[in-house]
């Protein structure tokens, strides 16, 4: 029988799809207050003209996305109370019932990288309260590698390069905090 142990802490990042800037810095004042400072932050790209236009008209015009990689490592048990505390800085951020921005937690460990969504489908697996995660990448023969069900801008070289750095980052943390 193999011991109970405490998890190893992860990296967590935040996609972000939004259209006004001043709704973006409110939106992350209030991550950065829950979940400290993020050390690095992806090159900015259209969502819309590269991928999908499904958010502009609730964003109120052109999707852009960055990807955030926070600080502070945490524990993995926390993916849903996560996902729930984005989905009220969604709610905090709406008009006419529409959301300003969207908010996509996800945590990095040395080997996979996982989404938080409250979608479920055959590939998700339940955490609690309607909350769902999925293996969105993982990391194998030295490189990140996707899976059928991977978002498209997952796989792209810009985000895949991105997601590189930040394990580094990540894998030097883990070293230095033990």
């Amino acid at each position: 029988m193999g011991a109970i142990h405490e998890f190893e802490k992860e990296k967590l990042l935040i996609g972000v799809i939004y259209h006004d800037p001043a709704v973006l810095d409110a939106a992350l004042a209030d991550v950065v207050a829950e979940f400290g400072e993020w050390d690095m932050v992806s090159e900015e790209y259209s969502f819309s003209r590269d991928y999908s236009t499904y958010y502009d008209g609730e964003l109120g015009g052109e999707g852009r996305r960055r990807i955030y990689s926070f600080e502070r490592l945490v524990d993995p048990s926390r993916q849903a109370e996560i996902k729930e505390f984005t989905n009220e800085i969604e709610k905090k951020y709406t008009r006419d019932g529409g959301r300003l921005i969207n908010l996509d937690p996800g945590l990095m460990s040395h080997g996979r990288f996982m989404l938080s969504t409250t979608k479920n489908a055959s590939f998700r697996i339940p955490l609690k309260r309607g909350i769902y995660t999925e293996m969105t990448l993982f990391y194998a023969r030295g490189a990140w590698r996707k899976l059928l069900w991977t978002y498209m801008d997952y796989q792209s070289d810009t985000v895949l390069a991105f997601l590189e750095r930040v394990r580094k980052k990540y894998l030097g943390q883990r070293k230095t905090e033990g």
